[in-house]
């Protein structure tokens, strides 16, 4: 039997697993676009939920256009939490250590997605001024949304591949 064969394979071998050793932190700390783009998904259903229901009960109620931005707001910061917190909560975490993880899952995002959503509804001509029976506001809220999500994705991918934003919700999966 030829050993030196043997042992030139698994010196081989040895030296691939030795170089790939130096990637494993780079992957650790690597996340893809889809990671990203689902994390800013879930974010992005609670803020919208909370920011549709913001503006349509602003709107109905004939509410100026600070009170409907600041309730719309309100709202998608509460929403936005409140899927997070459910998720987590179902994983067994108590309430305090639940909330503090939604808190350090989706403060960054959320601020991120409602400061890009409202900016968009505000310079829109019109669109605060629009009524829920008008397709400008229905088209100036679901623009500021996709603009949101695009603008919002990479700031979320970022804080993931450093542990940070929803990376932390991933430890009670």
């Amino acid at each position: 039997m030829d050993h030196s064969t043997h042992h030139t394979a698994a010196a081989h071998d040895h030296a691939a697993h030795q170089a790939h050793e130096g990637h494993a932190g780079h992957q650790m700390g690597g996340v893809t676009w889809g990671a990203a783009a689902k994390a800013t998904l879930h974010c992005l259903t609670g803020c919208a939920i909370g920011e549709i229901l913001g503006m349509a009960i602003g709107t109905a109620l004939m509410w100026g256009n600070v009170q409907t931005m600041v309730l719309a707001i309100v709202l998608a910061f509460v929403f936005g939490y409140s899927l997070t917190l459910f998720a987590i909560r179902n994983a067994g975490l108590d309430f305090k250590t639940a909330i503090k993880v939604a808190l350090a899952a989706d403060t960054v995002s959320i601020i991120v997605m409602e400061l890009v959503d409202n900016g968009i509804i505000a310079l829109v001509p019109g669109a605060m001024d629009a009524h829920l029976n008008e397709m400008l506001f229905w088209t100036s809220l679901l623009g500021g949304f996709v603009i949101a999500f695009l603008l919002t994705t990479p700031v979320n991918k970022w804080m993931i591949g450093r542990g940070k934003g929803h990376a932390v919700v991933h430890a009670y999966h």
